[in-house]
């Protein structure tokens, strides 16, 4: 998984791996310090950083605030359920547009021709504004 997130780049991979390890294998899932984590497998603050905001986009990781009773009122990052939840809903999506009903059919037809129409259509580029203020007289 770490070649497929982050790919050509070896520190971001190690960083992801230390990362995912930690939070799985601490005392009740939660790891209150990344950067002493990162810290101990010598990797830099600035990877740590892209690693840690790559990964809670995708969400597979979460922040926990100290606020939050559910985890003892502990702060720290956990692993999080969106990302696994996300792939099984588009696993679903995918199933259903493989189902084959006659109105379906009608309705990708039509799908398609919107598809076509706007690849034809020519792009729409909007002037630039220190044209209009030239030309409008504004200065």
């Amino acid at each position: 998984m770490a070649e497929l997130l982050f790919p050509n780049n070896r520190n971001q991979q190690h960083a992801f791996l230390v990362v995912w390890l930690a939070i799985k294998w601490s005392p009740h899932r939660l790891v209150p310090n990344l950067q002493f984590v990162a810290t101990q497998h010598g990797i830099s603050r600035r990877t740590l950083e892209r690693v840690r905001a790559k990964m809670r986009r995708l969400g597979l990781i979460d922040h926990v605030s100290r606020f939050n009773k559910a985890y003892a009122c502990r702060e720290g990052w956990i692993l999080s359920g969106r990302f696994e939840r996300s792939l099984r809903e588009l696993a679903e999506r995918v199933a259903g547009l493989k189902a084959q009903k006659q109105s379906s059919r009608d309705k990708d037809e039509m799908m398609l021709g919107f598809a076509r129409d706007h690849r034809r259509s020519p792009r729409v580029t909007q002037p630039a504004r220190s044209a209009n203020i030239i030309e409008g007289g504004d200065l």
